[in-house]
């Protein structure tokens, strides 16, 4: 009888590439994964990991068993959903992330509401910028990710993933208090050419974003700073030292010496949830979506820029 915790090893192995990499998905140790390998390998007759490099490399034996052990997982992740549904109790364990703005924003309300609703629900969630997520979605770490997009450059999903959206959420530009644009009632990204501006961190989704915007309107970006906060990011405005792209989600308070103002044409980050298509029926996961979609809702219908 293969185990099925062998073959969630194998499947990590698999997707990552690497004892490593597996290991930091499964959150064991290399060890654990080794000895789960070896026991694996005896219980089917075959070499299912070769020696490659200084790593290792899935036999044949080892990438047909992968193969098998995704849809066995996906198959046991399809009984849960179903057997969970059938029960109609919103119970068990839940596992999700955001990226830190929607933590911030989001979560506080939309878990709280879950406790109160369903007592049996044990929550647990992260922060996990949106490409981290969406991994650890597809991997089987979560359960569900909050994630983003921007109105002009999309974040593609892979296949087997199902999403809701969860709000809209408009951006200003925060500047300094005495910057010349500080009075006007819009601008547009272009109009800080000569500004240096404070941003996410290099290879983060928002960062790229702010580069390819800039660049499509012919502005090379002057980056001076980086810092992967809302909170720091204001901070580092307030003190003058740059300009940054602050959406309305999980912003608040925003310091004194920092002034706001919209972007033309309603530049905005569509927020939304993610979950594994196999897992569509369990009524934990609906009961989480629905409440992130409130909050959403909530959200999106009373705020106003301040």
């Amino acid at each position: 009888m293969l185990n099925l915790e062998r073959l969630r090893v194998l499947d990590a192995l698999a997707r990552h590439g690497s004892v490593s990499g597996a290991a930091d998905a499964l959150h064991v140790t290399t060890s654990a994964v080794s000895q789960q390998m070896t026991k694996l390998e005896r219980e089917v007759g075959q070499q299912l990991l070769a020696k490659h490099g200084r790593g290792v490399r899935l036999t044949d034996a080892g990438r047909l068993l992968a193969e098998h052990s995704g849809r066995i997982l996906s198959q046991v992740e399809l009984a849960q959903s179903d057997l969970e549904a059938q029960r109609g109790q919103v119970v068990g364990e839940l596992r999700l992330s955001a990226f830190p703005t929607a933590a911030r924003g989001l979560f506080p309300a939309a878990l709280a509401a879950l406790r109160s609703a369903h007592p049996q629900l044990r929550v647990r969630s992260r922060e996990l910028e949106p490409e981290a997520g969406v991994a650890g979605v597809i991997r089987g770490d979560l359960d569900l990710a909050v994630v983003l997009d921007w109105h002009n450059k999309p974040m593609p999903l892979p296949d087997g993933l199902v999403k809701a959206s969860v709000l809209d959420d408009p951006v200003d530009i925060a500047m300094p208090a005495g910057h010349p644009l500080a009075d006007r009632d819009e601008v547009r990204l272009e109009d800080f050419a000569d500004d240096e501006w404070i941003t996410w961190g290099e290879g983060e989704f928002c960062h790229e974003w702010l580069l390819f915007t800039l660049r499509a309107g012919g502005v090379e970006p002057r980056i001076g700073h980086v810092a992967a906060e809302t909170h720091t990011q204001l901070a580092l405005v307030a003190a003058g030292l740059g300009v940054c792209v602050a959406p309305l989600l999980g912003r608040w308070p925003i310091p004194p010496g920092v002034v706001t103002v919209p972007v033309r044409h309603q530049v905005r980050r569509h927020v939304y949830v993610v979950w594994r298509a196999d897992a569509d029926r369990r009524p934990s996961i609906r009961a989480a979506v629905e409440a992130l979609g409130k909050v959403g809702a909530d959200l999106g219908g009373s705020a106003e820029r301040g």
